[in-house]
């Protein structure tokens, strides 16, 4: 019987790939399943995101709903049980209410930070923007770089709050608050197996692209199971 680790425990920076083939595993039992299940979400937010601002704010909100549901999906492969398309809406049934908090709280924060890098930097770039000048122009594209970072530098710690909680969530009965804390503490702890995996998945995603995309039929649901796997190798032990 696996034992819950509060917080997460530190891995070892290997352990980071070793997610990957774990993943593939648990992809391989039901793969036909698996890319049906994808294209289903793909089509779910795709359409979201033709939606004028109300798309993009259900797609913040329901994003950890949907990974709640797909996180019992690949419990369900564990167990013997076969996965379902049903599965990617089972959050809605389970924890509906923390999910969508654990959304909310995502949505607001990214909010947050986009207005704080817009006022700190929009009007600097608006200015140097309608100058006219070649240097100032130029000058309005570095800042605009600058402010790009700035946004992605404060959103990585958000980011960690967020990417766990789906699972503390839906598995551990966790709050929505108490959830983005331990993800966003489990994270600190195995930065460099985090940032192996990602570097592994940025070059799988360039090879995905290659055939029309059409890799992503297989790397789309290899995320959702090596994200499981990530899971279940910070946050239990035998």
């Amino acid at each position: 019987m696996a034992t819950y680790v509060a917080g997460g425990r530190g891995v070892e920076a290997g352990r980071g790939w070793e997610w990957i083939p774990a993943g593939w595993e648990m992809f391989k039992k039901q793969a036909g399943m698996w890319i049906g299940l994808v294209l289903v979400a793909f089509v779910i937010f795709l359409v979201l995101a033709f939606i004028p601002v109300i798309g993009s704010l259900a797609s913040f909100l329901l994003s950890p709903v949907f990974a709640g549901g797909v996180l019992l999906g690949c419990r369900a492969i564990e167990e013997g049980r076969p996965l379902e398309i049903g599965h990617l809406f089972a959050g809605f049934k389970e924890k509906l209410a923390p999910l969508a908090t654990v959304g909310a709280i995502y949505l607001g924060a990214t909010i947050a930070i986009a207005l704080v890098v817009g006022l700190l930097t929009g009007a600097s770039i608006f200015t140097l923007a309608n100058s006219g000048d070649a240097a100032a122009t130029l000058g309005a594209v570095m800042a605009a770089l600058l402010a790009l970072l700035i946004m992605l530098a404060l959103m990585i710690p958000v980011i960690m709050a967020v990417w766990f909680a789906p699972a503390l969530v839906v598995f551990h009965d966790k709050g929505a608050v108490d959830a983005m804390k331990e993800s966003f503490a489990a994270c600190l702890r195995n930065i460099v197996p985090f940032l192996l995996y990602g570097i592994v998945i940025m070059v799988l995603g360039v090879i995905a692209a290659i055939p029309l995309g059409l890799g992503w039929l297989v790397l789309g649901p290899l995320l959702c199971t090596s994200y499981y796997a990530s899971y279940k190798d910070i946050f239990l032990t035998a």
